[in-house]
């Protein structure tokens, strides 16, 4: 496991180095002066008065992987343990996105997913780099978002699957089960919606 996630690191440097160098490039071509930014090296001062928020980020991995083992430890595949009311534990391999989308489709979405939640991550930790320090509330929705991303991608990279084990049910109907990545990265999203809200309300 420690191999891949060497490699994993290594990956998302690249491509982290990739984006700094064509994205620049770009961005000179079109006179867009928030691309041509990028090329800034992301240890400015002002960058890393955002940066700091990266911890949640760090958290939300930690507790996402240390769950996942333990589940995938302790139960089957499919096994499920009641909780409490309208909560079990179930363990399920989730070979698409959250809540299951695309889990059946022939293997390239392993991949697509990987290339994809790299992506999102990059453009999310530069956008954190140059959010101004009172906008905390969106630093921590990214981070948050950020977590999630690579949590998950962490799980694609080692099994080409995604561990989830939260059901939340109602009577016979189950919401599709789910993990602390997925649930980090939807409680970030809303976070952005109700910042982006609350916004335009502070500025009247």
């Amino acid at each position: 496991m420690i191999a891949e996630l060497g490699h994993f690191a290594l990956a998302m440097a690249l491509a982290l180095a990739v984006v700094q160098a064509v994205f620049p490039l770009i961005g000179a071509q079109r006179g867009d002066a928030s691309w041509m930014a990028m090329a800034k090296p992301a240890i400015l001062p002002e960058a890393n008065i955002m940066m700091k928020w990266l911890w949640i980020s760090a958290l939300v991995i930690v507790l996402d992987q240390l769950t996942k083992v333990v589940m995938a430890n302790w139960l089957e595949l499919y096994q499920t343990v009641a909780v409490m009311p309208y909560f079990n534990f179930t363990l399920a391999h989730n070979s698409g996105a959250a809540f299951s989308f695309l889990a059946g489709a022939g293997g390239w979405q392993r991949w697509f997913f990987i290339g994809l939640a790299v992506s999102v991550s990059i453009v999310l930790i530069i956008w954190l780099s140059r959010l101004k320090a009172q906008a905390k509330v969106e630093a921590i929705a990214i981070a948050l978002i950020i977590g999630g991303a690579i949590g998950n991608v962490i799980d694609r990279f080692i099994h080409g699957y995604v561990i989830d084990f939260i059901d939340l049910y109602v009577g016979s109907y189950h919401w599709p089960a789910f993990n602390i990545a997925d649930a980090a990265i939807c409680i970030g999203a809303v976070l952005l919606i109700v910042d982006s809200f609350r916004k335009p309300a502070e500025q009247k």
